[in-house]
């Protein structure tokens, strides 16, 4: 069968960049980052995507993909470690190398793959309670629909054309 040998790998690319500070100065500041993904493989809805997540909601996601894949071992998240020796900005850098690993093995994964509220995760921009009705199917639209809507409305992609020169 050499035919067989044409047959494009699938290949999801996920990157995360960009750590920013928001609300800085005040009690309540977070840093968040910017995840990209970019695919070929059918278990996505959008090819291309661009989100920010907090840390926090790295952590949601990985309960929430443990209670479903029953014995599949979910990828480590890098620590909370909240007494860090050296630089805010080098805790920052380990941190972002840290989910960037985590999802690379997490998107390698078919059984974490087939979770729904990964892909509202990646490919949406919807709070962690709005994934949790859409993937109960309380929110005002599916989970591709949820996509879709964010695909479409280019706010995945302001970011990317800002930074060009």
């Amino acid at each position: 069968h050499a035919e067989a040998a044409f047959v494009p790998q699938e290949v999801t690319t996920v990157r995360v960049q960009d750590p920013r500070v928001q609300n800085e100065g005040s009690w309540n500041s977070y840093v968040d980052y910017k995840i990209f993904l970019h695919t070929n493989s059918k278990a996505f809805t959008a090819k291309t995507s661009c989100v920010r997540r907090r840390y926090r909601e790295f952590v949601w996601l990985k309960r929430q993909l443990q209670k479903n894949a029953g014995l599949v071992p979910v990828p480590e998240l890098p620590g909370k470690s909240t007494f860090f020796v050296g630089s805010t900005d080098e805790f920052i850098e380990k941190r972002r190398q840290g989910l960037q690993q985590f999802l690379e093995k997490v998107v390698q994964n078919v059984v974490l793959l087939s979770d729904s509220r990964l892909h509202l995760f990646l490919q949406s921009q919807l709070s962690v309670p709005e994934i949790e009705a859409c993937v109960q199917g309380q929110g005002p639209q599916t989970v591709t629909e949820a996509i879709l809507h964010y695909a479409m409305s280019n706010c995945g992609w302001a970011q990317e054309e800002e930074s060009r020169p």
